[in-house]
């Protein structure tokens, strides 16, 4: 399968098909597609992986697309500014923020990932579920602002904010620490936790988390509340 990842700060990635290959991507995720590809919906995997999927910001339902003939082509485009990677499978797995996942060839498994310990759960910044990507296959995730790919040796530690680890190979032992320091916690406005990745592995790190970004909004908003 060929493909094609294009755009600036709203990216889309254009997958080429020929007969029988095919991906399967979240409800409304289609931007669009040539004529001759077959859509079937379904909840992939079954009702419980599919409640799963849906804590770690999937939808319930999937698309697959499938080529009926040679020369098909399928778009999908970005949800937020921000990057498009794609990954192979088979040199994982991966694990990957909420709502990471765009689409995918069958082959690959889309699963939930829960950090060890209650606190790398809790306190990461990724929330207590993650997405788990296993099999073979390519996928293509999306990642929160500019995209920075980071390879850790064996023993080489990396301390990220939290929110902004958007993506590790399973490899890479992922925790979380607490701040040190009475002004650090309270006035530096990094918050109480620190996400700590080891290698060795490749990390992906993002400029921008969703939440941050709507923090930042929020005061230019207008104010849609009426008082009485």
């Amino acid at each position: 399968m060929k493909y094609e990842i294009w755009g600036e700060n709203l990216p889309a990635v254009t997958l080429h098909l020929e007969a029988g290959e095919g991906i399967y991507t979240q409800s409304g995720g289609l931007n669009w597609m040539s004529s001759d590809i077959a859509m079937e919906t379904n909840t992939k995997g079954g009702g419980l992986k599919a409640l799963g999927r849906m804590f770690t910001g999937s939808s319930l339902f999937m698309a697959t697309y499938t080529a009926q003939s040679n020369g098909q082509a399928i778009t999908l485009g970005s949800t937020f500014p921000g990057s498009i990677v794609a990954l192979d499978v088979a040199q994982g797995p991966y694990v990957c923020q909420k709502n990471a996942f765009l689409c995918a060839q069958p082959d690959v498994t889309l699963g939930v990932y829960t950090p060890l310990g209650i606190k790398a759960g809790l306190f990461g910044g990724e929330g207590f579920l993650m997405q788990e990507l296993t099999g073979s296959g390519m996928v293509f995730i999306e990642i929160d602002g500019s995209l920075q790919e980071v390879e850790l040796k064996a023993g080489e530690k990396l301390k990220i904010s939290t929110g902004n680890i958007a993506a590790f190979e399973k490899k890479v032992k992922y925790s979380v620490e607490t701040v040190k320091g009475f002004k650090n916690i309270f006035f530096s406005g990094e918050g109480l936790f620190l996400t700590t990745v080891e290698g060795p592995g490749k990390v992906w790190l993002q400029s921008m988390t969703m939440p941050g970004f709507v923090t930042r909004i929020s005061p230019y908003l207008p104010n849609t509340s009426s008082s009485s």
